[in-house]
This record gives C-alpha cells, structure tokens and sequence, in this order.
C-alpha cells in the first residue's frame, strides 16, 4: 500500500477525473489501481469516501475468485452494481466510461453502441470494446501534465496497468481528431483507418491486461462472447437507473416520495452555485404545504437533464434564448426536445426553486449554466453556454 506522502506526491499530476479515481479506488492488482462496484457508486453518490481509502493489494486467486462470480450480462439488473457491492473490479478507463453513460440520453444509446461496433455486424465482441481503453488513453496523454517523467509513468501504471509512451498510438496526422470530452473523442474517431491502428494497439492490450468485472459481464468469462444492441442498451440503462433510486433512496427513508426540499438539495449538488441556502429559502417560501416527488418524477427530471444540449437548441428556436420563460414554455420546450413529460407540479417545483425575483419566470441561461454544473458531478467544471 502506497503511503500517504506518495499518494499526495502523484495526485500533483493527475487531473481532477484521475484524482478522483485514486480518491476512490480501494483495490491493486499488479501496480494498478481499481474500483469495487461500491467504490463507483460512492464515487457518483458522495462528495467523499465515507472512510479513507486504504488500496487493498489483490491476488491472483482473489481476482480470479471475483471474476468468477460475475454474472453474465442477460442477468443484469438496475441492482447489479448493489448486489455486486465489494465483488468485482473497475478499471480507470471503464470508470471514465460508466461517468459516459450517466449523462447520454437513451437516443444516443444506439450511437454508442455503433461506435464500439467498428465492422458493423450489430455485435461488439471485446476486441471492439477495448479500443475504449486505448482511445481514453490516448485522450488523457494530450491532457497529462509536465513535469517529472517518473512520477507520471508511476501514475500511468496506476491508471492503465502498463508503462507506454508519450503519443505511442496513434498516428501524428490523427492528432487533430482527439477532441474536448471523452465520448466526443470516441464519436470523432470513427474513421476505420483510426480505428485499425487503434484496434493493432487493442490485441497488445488485452495480452498485458487483468481481466475486470465488466469484461467477464459483457463478454463471458472466456472473452468469447459478443454483445448485442438490447443488452447493451439494458445496461446503460439500469446503471442511470440505479444511480438514481441510489439517490433517491438517501433521502427518501423509506417512503414513495422525497420532499421539494430534498429534491432541491440533489439538484444543487455539485454545481458552481455558492450561496445555495437562498435558492432553498425561496422554495420553502414558496412551497409552504410539502407534497413530495415521486421517483418516477425524479427519474423524468435527470432523464430531461441527460437532453439538456437538444433542450437548449429547442429554447432558442423559441426565441427565449435572451429572456425569461413561464412554466408552459418550459414544459412544451422539455417535451419537443426530450419526449420527456414533467409532471406540473415537478415543473412548478422547479420554478420555484430556480426563479430567484419570484416572478414566475426562469432565467434561460442561468438555469442551463446550473443544470450543466449538475451533469459533471464530482468534477466542478463550468461549460459554457
């Protein structure tokens, strides 16, 4: 187990994504570093780990005994990741992709699933799956910061399980390709002729990695089988599904519903918003009889926030871009950009805790810069408008 001065030594050149994994992870295997099916909820869930992490060093026979009480992807569930709870083994780059999934509304879950599967034959085998793994990587050199070489190659093999060099796969003229977020780094880099280089680079990588969790899920435990369309949707999304009954649950106690308050409190997590005791104020004001939300509302809400750019596009198109919005507006923008219908008193419930003057209209732009603070949980980044 690496001291406390090492592990605060490494974290000057990881970026907030790799400082939060190591933050996280509880486990090691051969010099890397993975997360346990709770540490990623806790990851998603919490500000902190609720205790501070030890990294717990694995054997083989440990590993193998995990790997070998996976289930298989046609027994997945929207409690897979609870049931699994300190049972399986996440890497960094399949971490980068469960926070992927967390924010992709379900019409761009067929698209995902197109990018992995580079011959087009409706199936993605693992092979396939493993360019992730390179082209995350590749993603994360250009964002490595300088300084001592050793301490980065230290981290690299934290985060990947093997030594590479800097630019090592792809091709300098591709260098353009690599744009700002991880999934637009896998949707841009679709030509074949990328693909190929990378998938020569994928057969080196899966000869020098340990098996995960969720390689054996998707893939058996042979690597042999092939992951279609339905399951992979199924997948994506019971995990957007259990992180939010996850959430739900933690304030719920027990009952159908959370309160207005509560809902608010979830809202304005990891967001940039400073003084949140106003926006709560407000709604308490405002919402003086509590009639709760539903988790089927919960759930609409945070499906509507993963449709948050389409929904953006839509409010302009309206012409609200530069001015306030009333209730009907929203809820009729929500609906023809997002298929998404909110419940009157959830969009009333909204309003009342965003619109901050009391005039029953909502600020376009605040509203979206605080909603799109929400969609990077954990990480705080500020997207622009």
């Amino acid at each position: 187990t690496e001291n406390r001065s090492d592990l605060e030594d490494l974290h000057l050149y990881a970026t907030p994504r790799e400082q939060r994994f190591r933050r996280f992870a509880s486990l090691e295997f051969e010099g890397q570093l993975y997360m346990t099916p709770y540490d990623f909820i806790q990851a998603v869930t919490s500000d902190e780990p609720k205790c501070a992490k030890k990294w717990r060093s694995l054997s083989k026979q440990e590993l193998n005994q995990i790997l070998m009480e996976t289930p298989p992807v046609w027994k997945g569930s929207s409690k897979l990741f609870r049931n699994l709870n300190e049972r399986g083994v996440i890497s960094y780059t399949e971490y980068l992709f469960l926070l992927c999934i967390l924010t992709k509304p379900h019409a761009g879950f067929r698209i995902a699933f197109n990018m992995f599967d580079t011959d087009g034959n409706e199936m993605v085998d693992k092979k396939e799956f493993l360019v992730l793994q390179e082209i995350f990587r590749k993603k994360n050199e250009k964002r490595e910061r300088k300084g001592d070489e050793e301490k980065r190659a230290m981290l690299r093999l934290q985060l990947y399980g093997y030594h590479t060099p800097t630019n090592s796969v792809l091709k300098t003229e591709g260098e353009d390709l690599v744009p700002r977020s991880y999934w637009d780094t896998l949707r841009r880099s679709t030509s074949q002729a990328l693909f190929s280089d990378l998938a020569e680079r994928a057969d080196d990588v899966a000869s020098s990695l340990s098996d995960t969790t969720l390689l054996i899920h998707f893939f058996g435990k042979k690597g042999k089988a092939e992951l279609n369309f339905e399951d992979f949707y199924r997948f994506m999304d019971n995990l957007q599904t259990e992180v939010l009954e996850i959430e739900f649950l933690s304030y719920s106690n027990g009952m159908n519903t959370i309160s207005e308050e509560d809902f608010a409190h979830i809202l304005l997590r990891y967001t940039n918003v400073e003084n949140t005791s106003s926006y709560l104020e407000n709604m308490r004001c405002r919402i003086p009889e509590e009639k709760g939300i539903t988790f089927d509302e919960f759930r609409s809400f945070f499906q509507f926030l993963n449709n948050l750019e389409d929904f953006a596009i839509a409010m302009q198109m309206y012409n609200f871009a530069s001015r306030s919005i009333g209730q009907d507006e929203f809820k009729r923008a929500v609906y023809v950009a997002t298929g998404v219908k909110l419940s009157p008193h959830l969009v009333n419930t909204v309003f009342k805790i965003f619109d901050v003057d009391r005039d029953d209209q909502l600020s376009y732009k605040e509203f979206i810069g605080i909603m799109k603070d929400r969609l990077n949980r954990g990480f705080r980044v500020r997207i622009p408008i």
